[in-house]
C-alpha cells in the first residue's frame, strides 16, 4: 500500500532557498494586493475631483493635485479644439491690448481662495497683429497648462472663474469666453467640482 506523506513546506521536492523565495514572493503579492485594494477604496470614497467643458474653440478641463488639509493645487488645462489655434498669456491685460485677445485667466472665489503663484507649462511669445501697434504676448500653439495653488477658508460653494480666448494667425479668433463659472464645493470630504 502506497503512503502519501504531507509536509509543512510547500513544494516539498524544491529545495530549500527556492522555497524561500516562492513564500517571499508569494507574501510580496499578498501585500500588493491589499495595497491596491485599500488605494481602491480610499479612491472611492474620495473620488478625484474633475471636471472639464468645452465652449467658443476651446476645452477646459479642471483638476485639483494633492489636496491635504484644505490645501491643494488647481490645475487647468486649456486646449483648442483645432490646430493652429494658440491662447492669450495670463499677464494680458483684462481688455486685451488696444482691445486685442483676452487673458487666459484662473480666478476663484468665494470659500476658496488664491494660496500662491500662478504657474504656466509653457514660455510666451509675443506677435504682431494687423492694426496694432504693440506686440501681443501669447503662448504657443496647442494646449496651455495653469497651476495655482488654492486653500478653502471655510466648507461650502465657490467658483472658479475661467477666461480666454484662442485665435488663429490664419483662421482670426473665436469668441472670448469671460468669467465663466465653475462650480465647486469644499467640505471635510474635501473639494469637489459641480457638474458643469
Amino acid at each position: 500500500m502506497t503512503r502519501h506523506m504531507t509536509s509543512r513546506h510547500p513544494a516539498p521536492g524544491l529545495p530549500r532557498p527556492v522555497r524561500t523565495r516562492l513564500a517571499w514572493a508569494a507574501a510580496a503579492l499578498l501585500a500588493g494586493a491589499s495595497l491596491a485594494a485599500c488605494g481602491q477604496e480610499s479612491a472611492a470614497r474620495h473620488p478625484a475631483a474633475v471636471t472639464e467643458f468645452n465652449e467658443n474653440g476651446v476645452t477646459v478641463r479642471l483638476s485639483v493635485a494633492d489636496w491635504k488639509s484644505s490645501a491643494g493645487t488647481l490645475v487647468a488645462t486649456f486646449t483648442p479644439d483645432d490646430a493652429g489655434f494658440h491662447l492669450y498669456s495670463t499677464a494680458l491685460p483684462a481688455q486685451g491690448v488696444e482691445g486685442v485677445g483676452r487673458p487666459t485667466e484662473v480666478r476663484p472665489v468665494g470659500s476658496v481662495a488664491t494660496a500662491g503663484e500662478m504657474t504656466v507649462d509653457k514660455p510666451v511669445k509675443t506677435i504682431k497683429v494687423a492694426g496694432v501697434r504693440s506686440a501681443v504676448p501669447v503662448y504657443p500653439d496647442g494646449p496651455v497648462t495653469v497651476t495655482l495653488p488654492i486653500r478653502a477658508t471655510a466648507p461650502g460653494e465657490a467658483e472658479v472663474l475661467i477666461g480666454y480666448a484662442s485665435c488663429s494667425a490664419t483662421e482670426g479668433c473665436t469668441i472670448p469666453v469671460a468669467d465663466r463659472a465653475v462650480a465647486v464645493r469644499t467640505g471635510e470630504d474635501g473639494l469637489s467640482f459641480d457638474s458643469p
